[in-house]
């Protein structure tokens, strides 16, 4: 596994990797015959812009000019895919370290319109009442269509305590609404550990960053040794838009012993990426549900599809978002990169997240605690498929085997408001609020099945032992 290897989700996720060329030993008459095309290309590049410095209203530099027209060009392919220049490339270098400054939230294009994939919980707009599927129509009263997602994440992000106001439009409102929202430093607390009751832990992965295995190993730890020994965990990994690949297969290594956990295929050799579990586990074996919606993708996804491919938990929600292909940062000589789409992404039986998504082993839409909002939220579901010019689903194919499959148990994870403090060594903070578990019915349902899953359990444990008396 490349040290250094990174992949990021949507906006941020991709992986650290060095731009070479090949070049043919001698041209043959068909490459001649590319060639000569290819420079009939770049004849009309030079001449448009060409034209553009002599006669276009207000003067236009060569380098602005060719700048927009890569930036066209690479956006073009697809929503993930985009060129950086050396000032971005600085940002998304540190937005993987899991602190800047800005307001927390995910965004993509769709149609050409600004779109909310999710709020960070946590963060500023999360708790300025920012949703996912809000259509951002203008910032700070400038209109958003057409512009790219590296200019909206610059227009967004600010120095903290300075206010951004985001015009969105939310379906099923008549009007716009303007969203007053005050930058702060967005240190992302990547993992948070709670006891739900006595016996039942809960474990939120906001996202995957560079310290997310090393927390997880801490939270799950101090899960597992408290008195009452744990009887089954919940894993919510709602509204979790991905992160880094390495860290999600680690956090996967944490509860498989052996077998692939993902596998990346794409048109070149070195695309072609394999990783499996080792046989070090940090979970105990007890039945495990993992929480999805529409908000979790890329790096959660991988996650949760290597986890019900091994049977080792059940996944429970709604539809993921279905963001499954690799980006690859690809750093250039001006000092900015290519963010580029270079493989899919592929679960242990050899299913396509690409456009498709992980689909629950139980599905249980999210039920707001607020009547009046339940046909907004219904209707604002967003996932990669809905993209312009995304990357289309492949034809499904029969699944191949996983390499291993472990009796399937049962799991859980949970979609709530962000959480104000996070679980620390005394039982008493550790205890999830009773109120937010009272109004996330996904949750609940997941707590039940857990209290299910031990019942029946003691049983067949008493039924066998009778049978086995009985051969006596």
């Amino acid at each position: 596994m490349p040290g250094r290897s990174l992949r990021y989700g949507l906006i941020t996720l991709a992986i650290l990797a060095v731009l070479s060329f090949y070049l043919p030993q001698g041209p043959s008459q068909s490459a001649q015959a590319a060639s000569d095309a290819d420079y009939s290309s770049m004849r009309l590049l030079t001449e448009v812009m060409e034209q553009i410095q002599k006669r276009y209203v207000e003067k236009k530099t060569p380098n602005e000019l060719l700048t927009e027209a890569v930036k066209g060009m690479v956006s073009s392919l697809d929503p993930h895919s985009d060129y950086m220049t050396p000032e971005e490339y600085k940002e998304l270098q540190i937005e993987t370290k899991g602190t800047f400054s800005g307001v927390g939230i995910v965004i993509t294009s769709k149609d050409g319109i600004l779109t909310v994939v999710s709020p960070i919980e946590g963060t500023p707009a999360y708790k300025a009442g920012v949703e996912a599927g809000d259509r951002i129509m203008k910032i700070d009263g400038k209109l958003t269509k057409g512009m790219t997602l590296m200019d909206a994440v610059k227009s967004i992000r600010g120095p903290k305590g300075s206010k951004v106001v985001l015009t969105i439009l939310r379906e099923g409102a008549n009007n716009l609404q303007d969203i007053t929202v005050v930058r702060d430093m967005i240190p992302i607390e990547s993992v948070r550990v709670y006891l739900l009751e006595d016996g039942y832990g809960l474990i939120r992965l906001a996202n995957f960053q560079e310290n997310t295995t090393d927390e997880l190993i801490k939270g799950l730890t101090e899960l597992q040794n408290q008195k009452v020994p744990l009887k089954g965990l919940i894993i919510d990994l709602r509204t979790n838009p991905g992160g880094l690949l390495t860290e999600a297969v680690n956090v996967a290594d944490q509860f498989l012993d052996s077998g692939l956990i993902v596998s990346t295929k794409g048109r070149t050799r070195d695309q072609e990426m394999v990783f499996k579990a080792t046989p070090h586990m940090t979970a105990n074996n007890y039945p495990i549900i993992v929480l999805v919606n529409q908000g979790s993708a890329s790096a959660s996804e991988i996650l949760a599809g290597a986890l019900q491919d091994h049977h080792r938990a059940m996944i429970l929600g709604t539809q993921t978002f279905g963001k499954g292909s690799v980006q690859t940062i690809l750093p250039l000589e001006d000092k900015g990169a290519l963010k580029l789409t270079t493989a899919r992404y592929y679960t242990p039986s050899g299913r396509s997240i690409q456009a498709k998504g992980i689909t629950p082993d139980l599905v249980v839409p999210f039920k707001p605690p607020a009547p009046s909002t339940k046909a907004a939220k219904k209707s604002q579901d967003l996932r990669e498929k809905d993209l312009q010019g995304a990357i289309p689903a492949e034809e499904e194919k029969a699944p191949a085997k996983a390499e291993k499959a472990e009796p399937a148990k049962p799991d859980d994870s949970t979609q709530t408001k962000p959480e104000q403090t996070q679980g620390k060594a005394k039982t008493d903070k550790l205890h999830y609020p009773q109120d937010r578990l009272d109004n996330d019915n996904q949750m609940l349902r997941a707590l039940d099945l857990l209290k299910a899953w031990q019942i029946f359990s003691a049983r067949e444990q008493i039924n066998q032992g009778k049978v086995a008396g009985a051969a006596k």
